[in-house]
This record gives structure tokens, sequence and C-alpha cells, in this order.
């Protein structure tokens, strides 16, 4: 394995971090009201699949 020194290491990150494209303000907020509106949506189809399941099992239980 081949060993760096600390400053050759400190320059390599510095030019990878130099290559990052970070995203502008507006693009982190739509992302983060995008997944706020997906998690609400994910909540509310799971809770309803649980609602049918439970509702079926409690039938089915309560026929015999």
């Amino acid at each position: 394995m081949a060993s760096t020194n600390p400053v050759q290491f400190i320059q390599q990150v510095r030019a990878e971090v130099s290559k990052v494209v970070w995203p502008t303000r507006r693009e982190v907020t739509l992302t983060t009201i995008m997944v706020l509106i997906m998690a609400a949506v994910m909540a509310l189809f799971f809770t309803l699949v649980d609602l049918v399941i439970r509702t079926g099992l409690e039938g089915v239980l309560n026929a015999f």
C-alpha cells in the first residue's frame, strides 16, 4: 500500500473538493420540498395499506 504524506493528502483533498459542483439554494429548497412531499405520500400510502390489511385480517379472524 502506497504511503502518502499529510501535505500531499491535503493537496489531493483540496483538488477533489474543487471538482464538486455544489447545488444552489433553490435546488436544495426544491429537493427538500420534494422529499417532504414524497415522505408524506408514502406515509399515507403505507397507512392505507396497513388499514386494508388489518381490516381484512380482522374480518378473516372474526369469521372463525
